[in-house]
């Protein structure tokens, strides 16, 4: 299902680059440190899917590249230094290896036409996906989780097959207006945030909030949305703390892989 970038446009458009930008910085490096963190607790939680699915960030400093990973490997295998940066036209400016396709054109115009989102998550975890195939609108706002997203999705509801052009991507970033969410009909979703702490929690709640709800409707029972002015006062109450709870998060997980898999580091 994963597709290679080497015979796409994308390449062939990529331009020279007399000077290659300082890419050693300490927040550079930070910045890969937690995209790893974060591909291997998604591994744990069994958000990933075979080698297709792909996390990226904005380069500090730099707003013209973004990180990614690699082609070809799993979520569970990558480093730090594995991670990929590449510039909007598909050239690879540091690491070894390329980005897969349907990586890059969904995420260079993310970056490209979104400044906001400096980092972005794409996943096809299977309880969010789930919701993705269903009719009406994924979440219906009945559980406390749940409330976190309130008001901050949006429906890609024009699936055209794989993103292998410029111009799906472009389509896909097309969609997300003020949504920090998007449930890619029939496909998966996209988590956009600030910072990677808030791409992960954000995914992480997101899979939580999606995997009650669908047990809920399993029951066949009716299942009662939150009262709308509630499910709003809850969603403010939530947000408000969301940028330190996210730190937070972000830390307690590479705590534990600085105990078990410490080698996502390197």
């Amino acid at each position: 299902m994963a597709h290679t970038l080497n015979d796409h446009a994308a390449q062939a458009q990529a331009p020279v680059r007399p000077n290659r930008p300082d890419l050693s910085t300490d927040a550079i490096r930070a910045t890969k440190e937690d995209l790893a963190a974060c591909f291997r607790m998604a591994a744990r939680n069994g958000f990933e899917e075979g080698i297709c699915n792909h996390f990226s960030a904005v380069v500090p400093g730099h707003d013209d590249l973004f990180i990614v990973n690699p082609y070809g490997h799993a979520f569970r295998e990558l480093t730090a230094s594995k991670l990929l940066i590449c510039d909007f036209n598909g050239t690879v400016i540091d690491g070894v290896g390329e980005p897969e396709a349907t990586a890059f054109y969904i995420h260079a115009e993310i970056h490209r036409r979104l400044p906001r989102a400096k980092v972005a998550f794409h996943t096809h975890m299977p309880y969010a996906t789930a919701l993705s195939m269903t009719d009406g609108p994924p979440l219906i706002w009945a559980g406390q989780t749940a409330l976190k997203f309130y008001g901050r999705t949006v429906v890609d509801e024009n699936y055209n097959g794989l993103a292998l052009d410029y111009r799906e991507g472009a389509r896909i970033a097309g969609t997300v207006g003020d949504a920090d969410i998007v449930f890619m009909k029939h496909h998966g979703v996209l988590v956009l945030a600030p910072t990677v702490a808030e791409a992960w929690d954000d995914l992480y709640y997101l899979e939580r909030a999606a995997e009650v709800q669908v047990l809920a409707m399993s029951t066949g029972r009716t299942v009662s949305p939150v009262d709308p002015a509630i499910a709003e006062a809850a969603y403010r109450q939530m947000r408000e703390g969301d940028p330190a709870s996210a730190k937070a998060h972000l830390a307690a997980i590479r705590r534990q892989l600085d105990a078990e898999e410490p080698q996502y580091r390197h």
